[in-house]
Parts: structure tokens; C-alpha cells; sequence
């Protein structure tokens, strides 16, 4: 009998295309299988936090504070050049204009707070919304301006938005290092055994996607939250890339300098 272990990923389309073979059990996980749980990431943070689940896609933030009980694995995550988190406000503005005002992050324990933290340019209060709210309640004077993530960086001037500052190239230039935005962690509990045959797992449903990918397109627009195909084309090619299949020796130095800078925070 299969043992059950509790998988938690985001709906975004980079997540649902590297896992939905393995969701859709179109890849062999014997002796394993998965009860699934689509969620926001700040919610998986907080599941992990929790130890709720066994494999989880969290926010790289956030694996400071949860690295003695979960290992994070080599594969299936969010890294990259050009893909980070964008700080917007609906008018043009310097940063001086900001450094002192609320401004909106998808979650405390997310890449984007922290990289918001480590820019040094903002001292004022943070203001906690879900990822798909930021955009609207900055459009609509809710509040100054709001750290995007997700496919925010693709359509927010279609909400009238103006870039302030993209914190990822901030981020690169002030590292020489990929964005490290979320990553995928397992219980350590399970083992070293079980992270390899994971990364296994990952690498072959990724490798799947890829191959058959009108076969998964279905499930990915499933869960992609009413965004256009084009806007799910343009989150795949920039989400999912060479680091999605192994971090390498870039990625793993960038998540040491995650812990150099959320460590603090912690």
C-alpha cells in the first residue's frame, strides 16, 4: 500500500507545469502518493512553518526559519535573472517618496518582504495583503504603493501602474547572483533517500511537461486564476528555466546569501 505524504504547491502556471504530471500521476511514484494542496505561497510558508506538509513549495525567505526540520531540494523551484518581485505605485515616484510610507507585501515571510527590507531604501510600516490584491488596492489609493510578484510583473500597467524599483535587478546587481524567489523543501525526516528519489520525481515530471505539453495545459489553466494564455505563456518562460532542473553552484549561493539576509530578520 502507497504511504501518503502531503504536497504543497502554489496554482501559479511555473508551479502547475513542473508538478502537473506528478499531480496528474502521469509519472511513477511508487511507493509513494500525494495528497495535494494548491495554495498561495504565504500560506505554504506558513503550512511549513507549521510542519503541516511533507514536500512544499515555499518562498526562499522563508527556509532560514524552517532549514533544521525541512531540506531543501536541488530542483522544482523559482530562480532566475529578470523575474524578481517589482515595488509599484500608481503614479510616478522617486524612492525618497516612499522611504517612509506603508507599503504592501504578499507576506511577511516572502522573498519580495525581504527583499523590500534588504534594498535599505524603506523604513516604513509593512502592510500584509494576498499577492492579487496588492495591485488593485494600489490602482484604487488603498495604499501608496505595493510589492508585486507572480504575473503582476507582466500586467501591472495594464492596471495604471509605475514601476518605482525592480528589486530583483536590484537584487543581482548588488549580488552578481540569480533572484532565489522560492525553492522546494521535503522533511528531513524522510531522509536523504527520499529527497533524492523527489528531485527524481520533479526532474522526470518537469522532463514530461515539456514533452507533452498540451496534455498538461488543461490543468495548468485550471488553476492559472483567470489569467490570459499569453500572460501563462510569458509566467512559464520566465518562471521555468535551467534552474527549475538544478540549481547549480549560482543557486546555491544565492540561497547562502537568503540566509545572510533573512537570517537577520528572523
Amino acid at each position: 500500500m502507497a504511504r501518503s505524504l502531503k504536497l504543497g504547491i502554489s496554482p501559479c502556471p511555473n508551479d502547475t507545469y513542473i508538478f502537473g504530471p506528478l499531480l496528474q500521476e502521469r509519472i511513477d511514484l511508487c511507493p509513494y502518493a500525494f495528497q495535494s494542496r494548491l495554495a498561495d505561497v504565504q500560506e505554504l510558508n506558513e503550512a511549513a512553518c507549521a510542519h503541516q506538509l511533507d514536500v512544499a513549495k515555499i518562498s526562499m525567505a522563508a527556509y532560514p526559519r524552517i532549514h533544521d526540520a525541512y531540506r531543501l531540494l536541488s530542483c522544482g523551484g523559482a530562480l532566475g535573472r529578470g523575474c524578481g518581485p517589482l515595488l509599484v505605485a500608481n503614479r510616478p515616484l522617486p524612492i525618497a517618496d516612499l522611504a517612509f510610507g506603508p507599503i504592501a507585501v504578499p507576506g511577511r515571510l516572502t522573498t519580495a518582504c525581504m527583499l523590500l527590507q534588504a534594498h535599505g531604501g524603506f523604513h516604513g510600516p509593512i502592510q500584509v495583503m494576498r499577492y492579487d490584491t496588492i495591485m488593485p488596492a494600489v490602482a484604487h489609493g488603498q495604499v501608496q504603493a505595493g510589492v508585486i510578484i507572480h504575473e503582476g510583473r507582466f500586467t501591472y500597467p495594464e492596471h495604471g501602474l509605475h514601476l518605482v524599483v525592480d528589486l530583483g535587478a536590484w537584487w543581482e546587481e548588488a549580488t552578481g547572483l540569480p533572484i532565489p524567489l522560492g525553492g522546494i523543501v521535503a522533511r528531513r525526516s524522510l531522509g536523504w533517500g527520499f529527497a533524492a528519489w523527489m528531485e527524481d520525481k520533479i526532474r522526470a515530471s518537469l522532463d514530461y511537461a515539456r514533452e507533452n505539453e498540451a496534455e498538461i495545459w488543461p490543468f495548468i489553466q485550471e488553476h492559472a486564476q483567470e489569467m490570459q494564455g499569453q500572460t501563462i505563456r510569458e509566467h512559464i518562460n520566465t518562471f521555468v528555466n535551467d534552474f527549475s532542473r538544478d540549481m547549480g553552484q549560482d543557486g546555491w549561493s544565492a540561497v547562502e546569501a537568503v540566509f545572510e539576509r533573512a537570517g537577520d530578520k528572523l
